[in-house]
């Protein structure tokens, strides 16, 4: 045990309190470790496998829309959505400010459109161009969709450069077919045949 570590056990001992729990002084020398660098990080993040997702919302403007790979269930009874938005884009902003928004989970065959939707250069008039949409519960939801959710915010939470997005699912509709995967900075497909439902 280090001469600090010693030093809080025994300031805890003399306050009358018990001593830390053995995890808790690993998770304060965990913080002060500097950690690895975020080109390493990343590498880490890009074998995690992941559903290919567009985010839709309603902005001053029109609609607005951006790839997503980090979206995920959150929980059942409520039904909870997870998405992880990055900070300092419109649709985020308009996320936050109008507090809904819709999750489609693509097709295999839409890489063009997640590419599209994925550019730092593209519009949003030129995201949407070409692609139909209808609105549900006042936001944009892409046709052709594998699946599409619409979502009311429950809470925003920041992280990083990231923010945490939870959104109560207010509508849903699933198709039939194969998702279209991202996984080591590319995207992929199912090999396995997916039978299809509906609902």
């Amino acid at each position: 045990m280090s001469a600090r570590l010693r030093l809080v056990t025994d300031r805890a001992a003399v306050a009358g309190a018990p001593p830390p729990a053995a995890d808790q002084l690993g998770e304060e020398a965990l913080h002060e470790e500097p950690g690895p660098g975020a080109a390493r990080c990343l590498g880490l993040y890009a074998k995690l496998a992941a559903g290919v997702t567009v985010v839709t919302a309603r902005g001053e403007d029109g609609p607005l829309g951006m790839t997503v790979s980090a979206v995920t269930s959150l929980s059942a009874r409520p039904p909870l959505l997870l998405a992880c938005l990055r900070d300092g884009s419109r649709t985020f902003a308009a996320v936050r400010a109008r507090r809904v928004f819709a999750v489609h989970l693509l097709r295999e065959e839409q890489q063009e459109l997640a590419g599209r939707f994925a550019s730092p250069t593209t519009t949003a008039a030129e995201r949407f161009a070409g692609t139909e949409t209808r609105q549900v519960l006042g936001v944009p939801v892409l046709a052709g969709a594998l699946a599409w959710s619409v979502c009311l915010t429950e809470d925003v939470r920041r992280y990083g450069d990231h923010h945490l997005v939870v959104g109560r699912v207010a509508a849903v509709h699933v198709g039939g077919g194969r998702p279209l995967l991202w996984h080591d900075r590319r995207f992929g497909a199912l090999t396995e045949p997916v039978p299809d439902a509906a609902g």
